[in-house]
């Protein structure tokens, strides 16, 4: 795989010349779903916004990273770098963060969200202006994953006035990153017209090595690179009606080695950057389209009404050894007993499974969303509405390869099976959603009760076995939500909803029934120029819960069973310089989450595939940990500021048969089952202010060079990366 070393910078915006500088024009913002930090205290519920300044200069680009800091939501690591992220929030199913509502500027952004919402896009961290986390009560807007909750990721923005930004950093493992941009916002003859052209790389010769075998060398190609173009446009007529057309058009071209296949538990702890000799085929490329053409209208002062249409497009195809044919003739199996493990390693006799796993999705649709604010007696209202037609579809056109080993490993022969000869299907969703949402206001008290409809007309062919089948959902989930106000500073907040997650065509014509979920929530939020904090506690009932099928080789996703997750989420940050004229600044913060999340029936079926078969009731969630923490202290004055932050997870289940090691393991699960270990990380950053536009960047992450088992999924335990470094700069003109 060509790696991109160089660092870029934007030329198409020279185009755009003639547009002169002008001075900061205000225009008809589009909407977001929470706004600001400052918006947080109004919340009828909990959520986060974190502000892309806050990881950006600390080389933070791993979405997962990112999302370490937020009470409530927990990651799973796979390849180090975020570029596979699986987000649970709440204690969801976080695999491929299929259970995760994730969202662009208030577009759907997953590649099949109704269809097959746990593919392989992702929004990347390090190009976003901000992100937005949404739990609880105050998602009912969202959707249509609500079980879980709501990631709204929000591009960068027109600037107000001429702007060049460029961020270039180079760090360990040859890793680059480039993130430039210019844009400016000026007023002609027919009003306000906006733009802005965007440039994202980052690039990476990976952390893992793989092993010589079969006759071949040792090689370092674990890496990948990411091409990310945008561009975007408005216009505010001269009218008397307030209006904005918004037009963005976004690229990803992605190219990664990563591989399925981990490590056995005894190689993973003594060199947890190995990889086989039998990965190195491996490869997932990707390409996505993304756009959408927005109309905002304020008729009114009362009413504003926003318009999109949208359009997105995904293709990939994640080639990899899925299997062995040979020993235990399976990768999992042979990683927990060690029979078959040659084959991986490519020094002896069997066969590579290897597959094509090869995927076009699509997903279009129109929304509307408007506001309507008015008085009845003493009570003001703002009345949310909305409706979205959406489609999405996903055509699978698999095959696989068998890689023939000799007796030394060395490769003897490869059959190649007929294109679509291992999956050759269609699903497809036409869904209809409709919500309404009243906030009144009632002195201090705010209320909003809502309610949301989902209608999904779903259907599937599997072209391979002449099989076909159809589906349909027509769900209801109501929520009411709180907020009182003590103060400017102080508010309690709270809220009962439903949530409902549905599965995939071809598993809800086979009688998977929607996941189902009812939630509670109560919290306290306090804000100030030195100290913040938010205290929450919540419980989630779970029904007809949904095990993913996502990258486990089981044909079909499944209900297994109910569950219950209650816990505190807490955060708080002080600085005790803030508001005191100085230009010292000591910020300090600190986040936990404490959780228990328990299976309350017993799951005796989805087989080895199924990471909840083998559960006893009581059974703890897998992937969901007791704690996690996030601590961070930092120091600014002048020119310079320094960061040390840390983030806890302490240990966790593999599967929810709750086995310590493989050979405990009596489900078939193979090297899947086992403990997940606790971990503690220190990461080091700082800048200097070269001047009023140029700033120097470097940082360590992973200071102690700690590493220990983060996941099991999908074949086998593999480490999290160990020390990085890097160094840059960051320029706005």
């Amino acid at each position: 795989m060509t790696k991109n070393t160089g660092i870029f910078t934007l030329t198409a915006a020279l185009a755009m010349g003639m547009l002169s500088a002008q001075d900061a024009i205000e225009t008809l913002e589009t909407v977001n779903v929470i706004g600001s930090t400052e918006d947080l205290l109004g919340l009828t519920g909990s959520g986060a916004y974190i502000e892309a300044e806050e990881f950006q200069k600390k080389g933070i680009t791993n979405i997962q990273k990112v999302l370490r800091k937020v009470p409530g939501v927990y990651v799973r690591e796979e390849d180090g770098f975020g570029n596979f992220p699986n987000i649970s929030i709440r204690g969801g199913d976080g695999t491929r963060s299929e259970k995760v509502t994730i969202m662009e500027d208030g577009i759907l952004t997953a590649p099949a969200p109704y269809s097959a919402p746990a593919a392989y896009y992702f929004p990347r961290a390090g190009r976003m202006s901000g992100i937005e986390v949404l739990k609880g009560s105050s998602q009912i807007q969202y959707g249509p994953q609500t079980t879980g909750g709501v990631i709204n990721f929000l591009s960068t923005e027109i600037p107000a006035e001429e702007t060049f930004y460029t961020r270039n950093t180079y760090g360990t493992y040859n890793t680059f990153l480039s993130h430039s941009y210019y844009g400016n916002t000026v007023d002609t003859a027919n009003g306000k017209v906006g733009f802005l052209f965007e440039l994202f790389q980052h690039s990476s010769d990976g952390f893992r090595k793989i092993d010589s075998g079969g006759g071949l060398g040792s090689s370092d190609d674990t890496g990948f690179t990411l091409t990310e173009p945008m561009v975007k446009l408005f216009w505010e007529p001269n009218t008397p009606l307030r209006q904005r057309v918004e037009f963005k058009y976004g690229y990803s071209n992605f190219d990664s080695d990563e591989t399925y296949i981990g490590l056995t538990e005894e190689d993973v702890r003594r060199n947890p950057d190995r990889r086989y000799a039998g990965s190195r085929f491996d490869n997932m490329a990707s390409e996505q389209h993304r756009t959408y053409l927005k109309y905002r209208i304020e008729p009114t002062d009362s009413v504003s009404l926003e318009f999109a249409g949208y359009y997105n497009e995904f293709t990939r195809n994640w080639a990899k050894v899925d299997d062995i044919i040979g020993g235990a003739n399976s990768v999992r199996e042979a990683l927990a007993t060690g029979d078959g493990l040659e084959i991986l390693q490519m020094r002896g006799p069997g066969t590579l499974v290897f597959r094509n796993n090869n995927r076009d999705y699509t997903a279009y649709g129109y929304q509307m969303t408007g506001d309507y604010e008015f008085i009845t007696g003493q009570v003001d209202h703002t009345l949310k509405f909305g409706a979205r037609y959406h489609r999405d579809d996903v055509r699978r056109f698999q095959n696989d390869e068998n890689i023939v080993l000799g007796d030394t490993g060395n490769i003897t022969d490869r059959i190649v099976g007929a294109p679509g000869s291992q999956g050759n299907r269609s699903q497809e969703t036409d869904a209809l959603a409709l919500w309404l949402q009243d906030e009144l206001s009632i002195g201090n008290l705010t209320l909003t009760p809502g309610i949301r409809y989902e209608h999904a007309d779903q259907s599937y062919v599997d072209y391979n076995s002449n099989q076909s089948g159809s589906n349909t959902f027509d769900l209801v989930t109501p929520g009411i939500g709180f907020n009182y106000e003590f103060d400017n500073s102080s508010v309690v907040y709270g809220g009962v909803f439903r949530g409902v997650s549905i599965p995939g065509p071809r598993s809800a014509s086979r009688g998977v029934e929607e996941e189902e979920s009812t939630g509670f929530e109560l919290g306290y939020r306090y804000q100030s120029p030195k100290l913040s904090y938010d205290v929450t506690a919540f419980f989630t009932d779970f029904d007809n819960l949904i095990a993913t099928d996502a990258g486990l080789g089981d044909p079909n996703a499944q209900n297994v069973g109910e569950a219950e997750v209650y816990g505190i989420e807490a955060q708080l940050s002080y600085d005790p310089c803030a508001d005191t004229g100085s230009d010292l600044s000591i910020p300090m913060y600190i986040t936990a989450t404490w959780t228990d999340a328990t299976l309350t029936s017993a799951i005796d079926s989805g087989g080895g595939d199924n990471i909840y078969a083998g559960a006893t009731n009581g059974a703890e969630i897998p992937y969901v940990p007791e704690w996690q923490l996030a601590a961070g202290i930092g120091l600014a004055q002048g020119a310079w500021s320094l960061n040390l932050d840390a983030t806890f997870v302490s240990e966790t289940f593999g599967t929810a048969q709750n086995v310590d090691s493989p050979l405990d393991d009596t489900a078939g699960a193979g090297s899947r089952a086992g403990k997940i270990d606790d971990l503690l990380l220190f990461d080091f950053t700082g800048t200097y202010d070269v001047n009023e536009n140029v700033t120097l960047l470097a940082g360590v992450s992973n200071l102690f060079d700690e590493q220990a088992i983060v996941s099991r999924l999908a074949r086998g335990p593999r480490a999290n990366i160990g020390r990085t470094a890097f160094i840059g700069f960051e320029a706005k003109f």
